[in-house]
Formats: structure tokens, sequence, C-alpha cells
């Protein structure tokens, strides 16, 4: 029986939360005032990055990735009474580097060895993206690096997963789309890209159009869908 995705001409992978951890600033930040209040930390920070990035897809009112950042970090800093501007800083230069899961640079070796095309599709600004693959020494493992800001809105628009099937000159069938948000999985889907789903937090299916068509707990289970 042939893998379920073996005529996969590329993969196509969300940064953050997929490739690299979030939570990875937060604990890389061996600071006395987050000894207790890191996860809290750490959580606010990220839903309030990913709100604002609806939101302002919504509102038609644009700011680049690293802004945006900046904001809800700000905003999860004043809620928990944390008025640190060195910490402000170093928070957001680890945002830069952050952490691959562990598996990334096997998974992402072992597609280049298939010789299928791999990207990374991203809410991320471009010095960003760039920033982390650099720090994660993945470069040589990725053919094309994708920004939101190509387009100028924020994901799940259309117009974003678009980009994609232009940069990379396929169709949506040929594309296996992963990522570990929930939400980008299930709009990519609705999009017509095939999509995997990468449910690192063990969370429940969305009620939103389109499906994965397959799930996995970790990236290292990609090959064997793809007959890699």
């Amino acid at each position: 029986m042939s893998a379920p995705l073996a005529q996969v001409r590329a993969c196509v992978f969300d940064a953050y939360g997929t490739l690299f951890d979030v939570g990875s600033a937060v604990a890389g930040c061996p600071d006395a005032s987050l000894a207790e209040r890191g996860a809290a930390l750490s959580a606010l920070w990220r839903e309030k990055q990913l709100q604002y990035t609806w939101l302002r897809a919504v509102q038609g009112r644009h700011v680049d990735f690293w802004q945006l950042t900046g904001d809800a970090l700000d905003f999860a800093l004043e809620t928990l009474g944390i008025d640190e501007r060195q910490l402000r800083e170093r928070l957001m230069s680890l945002y830069l580097t952050l952490a691959p899961y562990p598996e990334v640079a096997q998974v992402l070796t072992r597609l280049r060895v298939s010789a299928r095309k791999v990207a990374i599709l991203s809410n991320g600004s471009p010095g960003m993206l760039q920033a982390a693959v650099a720090a994660a020494g993945i470069g040589a493992m990725v053919d094309a690096i994708l920004s939101v800001e190509e387009v100028g809105v924020y994901k799940p628009h259309p117009s974003v997963y678009q980009l994609a099937l232009d940069r990379l000159a396929v169709g949506p069938e040929s594309v296996c789309f992963l990522s570990a948000n929930a939400w980008d999985a299930w709009a990519a889907a609705a999009f017509g890209l095939r999509v995997v789903w990468c449910n690192r937090q063990r969370q429940c299916p969305e009620r939103l159009p389109g499906r994965p068509e397959h799930e996995i707990r970790s990236l290292a289970e990609l090959p064997a869908l793809l007959g890699a």
C-alpha cells in the first residue's frame, strides 16, 4: 500500500508553534521576575499575538509581525504587572532565535532527500523568519521562506495560502501544508491544500470550514505519510 501523501510535491510549514517553539523565548530568559509568572506571561503573550493578527486583518490595519509581537508582549507585561524595560528587550531578542522542535532538522533533511520542495509560510516578517531559520541551522533545507508581508494581510486570509502556490508553481493538490495551529490547519484545508495537523497540544478539532486530511502528534510522523 502506498503512502497516503506519496504524490505530494511540496511541503509547506507554518513557522511559529510548528517548526519553532514559541515558549522558548520566556523559557530561555532566566530572570528572577519570571520565576512564578513565566508560564502565564508566555501564554498571554502568544494569545494576544494571535488575537492581534486576526483583529488587524479584519480591520485592514496591517503592521508587520515584529511590531505586533512587541505590542502583544507589552500588553502581557502590563497585565501581569511586570515593568522591566531590559526584560522586555531580552524577550524580544530571544524571539528572533526561538528553539526549533527536536525533530525538525531530521524531518527536513529527509524531505530534501526525497526531492520535494520545502517552504515556510508564516505570519512572521522576513527578518524574523530569516533570523529564526539561521539560528536553527536549517537554511540549507528550505527552498523558500514566505512571509505574509508579500500580501499585506495575516493568516487565515486566502491570499496567504495562494502565495505558496504562486511561489512554488504547484497546484493545491500537490501541496502538503503543516501547522500545529488548528485554526491555520482548518483554514488551509478550506482553501484547498492537503493539510496535516501537527496536534502537539492534544487539542480538540475545530468547528470551522475545512478539515485536515491527517493528524499527527509530532513532525517526526510526517515522512511515513509521504513515503519519504
